[in-house]
């Protein structure tokens, strides 16, 4: 079996559209929502990427899916879909959710409740010190501790709650150790904590990976904790994206003199929480009784686009005129989309999806589109 929940054939199909052209994650959820199975979306493609009127689509070679499903279950890795029982809530949360998790290690520790810990890569001895006594006081508090995996205050981390308290998510492969100072580190994880991508099987990680691999941490996690962090740092992003998704952010003070402290305080100047103990990241995380607070973060559908039956009506050309008219070369909100062209919700989703296949349409942050050709 390739993947709990899913039959061989959806699951190989599932692997297959995300790594087709011009399919990422929000146009994956759009697909599965409009045809129920990635099977019947990949019969759809090739027509609705001609009505978006730009270069036919290609999808990923058949060969290449069984070769990579193939090498990551050999080295015991496990694909974990989107819309799976497996899959973290508070991950398929988020607009842009990874279509499918490649881990290696304990899936248990996805469904603890999560806390992300990032910090500089040339931290201070002093704080990677503390960033392992966090961590590993917040494992024995029953948090699963997230970071990256990278020098400094993300190896700290996994050190102090290893052994059954820590995920870690790489922007390469499965198979890829990065750095290769943490080759010991990341095969401990992946044999008592958890290791996890959403890129593909021999992936290098590059500049670009980077900020996919922030989105997850963030993501995963209740609240994002920064222990040092540098102005413009992508432990910064990190805790931004954690503020967009509405979840804790929190910041440990630092001395002004340390060029390393500046974007922690920073973050509190800004309204982060300050937080100085496991104590007061439990405290945060936790409501009145004392339990970890589910209210601000329930359960949802992983796939939950509202295609009625009455919305699965194809647009005319029409409406695709005059939707395209609409748009042009600066981002702009699908809301106000909407609003402008007087069609349907569905309607204006399902010409911008044939847009995106055909290779006209790019999607930024904040769910608002362009046109690029």
């Amino acid at each position: 079996m390739i993947a709990n929940g899913l039959t061989d054939n959806e699951a190989f199909a599932r692997l297959r559209l995300i790594r087709s052209q011009n399919i990422g994650p929000i146009t994956f959820r759009q697909l599965l929502g409009r045809f129920g199975s990635a099977i019947k979306a990949i019969e759809a493609l090739p027509e609705l990427a001609a009505r978006g009127k730009g270069r036919a689509i290609t999808l990923a070679d058949p060969k290449k899916i069984e070769n990579e499903i193939e090498k990551s279950l050999s080295i015991d890795a496990q694909l974990i879909f989107l819309g799976s029982d497996d899959y973290p809530t508070l991950l398929s949360q988020m607009e842009s959710a990874p279509a499918c998790l490649i881990v290696r290690g304990n899936k248990d520790l996805l469904q603890k409740p999560m806390v992300a810990i990032v910090g500089a890569r040339n931290a201070s001895a002093a704080a990677c010190r503390f960033a392992r006594t966090l961590s590993y006081d917040l494992k024995e508090k029953g948090f699963t501790v997230v970071s990256g995996l990278a020098r400094g205050i993300d190896t700290a981390v996994h050190m102090g709650a290893g052994g059954g308290g820590t995920a870690a998510v790489i922007a390469g492969g499965i198979n890829i150790v990065y750095p290769p100072e943490n080759a010991d580190l990341q095969n401990d994880l992946a044999d008592k904590d958890i290791v996890i991508t959403e890129e593909t099987y021999g992936t290098k990680p590059i500049a670009r990976h980077f900020p996919n691999r922030n989105r997850i941490i963030a993501g995963l996690s209740m609240g994002t904790v920064v222990v040092e962090a540098a102005p413009k740092s992508g432990s910064l992003i990190t805790a931004r994206l954690s503020g967009e998704l509405g979840r804790e952010v929190m910041a440990i003070p630092g001395s002004p003199l340390d060029p390393r402290s500046r974007g922690c305080n920073q973050l509190i100047r800004d309204g982060a929480n300050l937080v100085q103990s496991a104590d007061d990241i439990a405290e945060l995380l936790t409501n009145f009784t004392g339990q970890v607070s589910d209210g601000k973060w329930q359960s949802v559908s992983a796939i939950q686009e509202d295609w009625s039956e009455d919305s699965k009506a194809m647009p005319d050309e029409s409406d695709r005129n005059n939707l395209i008219a609409l748009l042009g070369m600066t981002f702009v909100s699908v809301d106000e989309l909407v609003r402008q062209s007087s069609l349907s919700a569905a309607n204006v989703q399902m010409i911008l999806l044939e847009l995106e296949l055909a290779g006209r349409l790019e999607r930024g942050a904040g769910a608002k589109v362009r046109i690029v050709n």
